[in-house]
């Protein structure tokens, strides 16, 4: 088994079992790209049309407000899923843009190889309505946390949630995560918050 798709297969079989006819089939529709560092895969305004499943490397999830500052949505570390979920199932313009923090290795799944998959594997509609909760799940808790966490929580839960970020993203990416700023962040880093 080619140890990319192998990643995905892995996350796969944690939500569905797959045959291992299956499981041909499915490599056979997957295809992958290789993202250099800063390259741009989604632009607000454009349809969503992939689903990108990350095998090496960091995608961040942004948009820009109406002063023309981009706030970070959410990262996508290995063996997660990066999109604009709402663009990708409605096929309308995206809010967001999706950019690659690392030089990044990514599985491509296209609005019609997601169909594909559905038709293709035994228990394809369920993998899918699974994979759905737990998108839906990630960005509530994200929006929940503005609101009823402090900064630390959400510093110290960011930590606990993507392992190692400090050293692999800019700060000023993550303090944007975390809506603070980069002053506040400094100070949760090095233990300083009552200054």
């Amino acid at each position: 088994m080619d140890n990319d798709f192998g990643s995905i297969y892995k996350l796969i079989n944690q939500y569905i079992e797959v045959s291992p006819i299956e499981w041909e089939q499915c490599c056979l529709m997957f295809t992958q790209d290789r993202i250099k560092k800063k390259d741009i895969l989604l632009t607000k305004g454009d349809v969503c049309c992939n689903i990108y499943f990350v095998v090496k490397g960091l995608l961040r999830i942004y948009f820009v407000d109406e002063n023309d500052e981009e706030k970070t949505f959410h990262f996508s570390l290995e063996s997660t899923f990066a999109t604009d979920y709402e663009s990708f199932l409605k096929r309308i313009p995206s809010d967001f843009y999706i950019q690659a923090l690392e030089n990044t290795t990514v599985i491509v799944i296209s609005f019609e190889m997601l169909k594909m998959l559905y038709e293709n594997l035994r228990h394809g509609e369920k993998l899918g309505r699974l994979i759905t909760e737990d998108y839906f799940f990630v960005m509530n808790d994200k929006i929940k946390a503005l609101y009823t966490q402090t900064p630390l929580q959400r510093y110290n839960n960011m930590n606990a949630a993507f392992p190692k970020i400090l050293r692999r993203v800019p700060q000023h990416y993550i303090a944007s995560y975390l809506n603070i700023t980069p002053v506040h962040l400094s100070r949760l880093k090095y233990g300083r918050v009552g200054e």
